[in-house]
């Protein structure tokens, strides 16, 4: 990095280049706007990665992301508790909830099963969606992991693990493209997948 650099500004730049999709020329230009901005201003973004980073949790229930015990989606009385859609991540969350027609409450596995990575069924949160199904009133799963190699596995690993407790489990239709991410489709696609959800066989 060049000279002409501070000291701080480098690392501005350097930490700014660790996030996705920022290179060093949109670090740079980054760094720059930061200086220019006023100190409060500068200051109330520290001020929110802070407090992003200290008081932002799983949820107790269904690890959503939470700043209390549970997610204000366990905490709705007006969800039906009776029907639990398994994502991956949080972030499918808020792509789902965008096409206004999930009532339902959560699961967020927290990854998928890929044992050539080395994620197995101990590294996700599926032993907590068991004893949730078995201590709560569920009737239906709703796996909606992402439709590629990986989701899919999940999805078949949970679906043979919760048939042996009697309860119903779904798949969000094929509206979604092979290979694709919960997070980036968009919601008349993820609406048709969730009208159209599937028996699991």
């Amino acid at each position: 990095m060049s000279q002409a650099y501070t000291r701080s500004m480098k690392r501005l730049m350097e930490q700014l280049g660790k996030l996705p999709g920022i290179g060093p020329r949109t670090a740079e230009r980054l760094a720059y706007h930061l200086l220019k901005e006023t100190k409060e201003q500068a200051l109330a973004l520290a001020d929110a990665i802070t407090a992003v980073k200290t008081q932002i949790r799983n949820c107790r229930r269904c690890y959503n992301l939470s700043e209390q015990e549970l997610c204000e989606i366990c905490q709705d009385a007006s969800r039906n508790p009776s029907v639990v859609c398994v994502v991956e991540q949080p972030n499918d969350v808020i792509s789902l909830e965008a096409t206004g027609l999930c009532n339902w409450t959560y699961h967020v596995l927290l990854g998928q099963l890929a044992p050539l990575d080395g994620i197995t069924p101990d590294d996700l949160t599926i032993e907590s969606l068991l004893k949730r199904v078995e201590h709560e009133n569920i009737k239906e799963v709703v796996m909606a992991t992402n439709p590629n190699v990986e989701g899919d596995g999940t999805a078949l690993y949970i679906s043979s693990l919760l048939r042996e407790k009697g309860v119903r489990v779904t798949r969000l239709a094929r509206g979604l493209p092979t290979g694709s991410s919960i997070e980036y489709a968009n919601k008349t696609i993820l609406s048709d997948a969730i009208r159209g959800r599937n028996e699991m066989e």
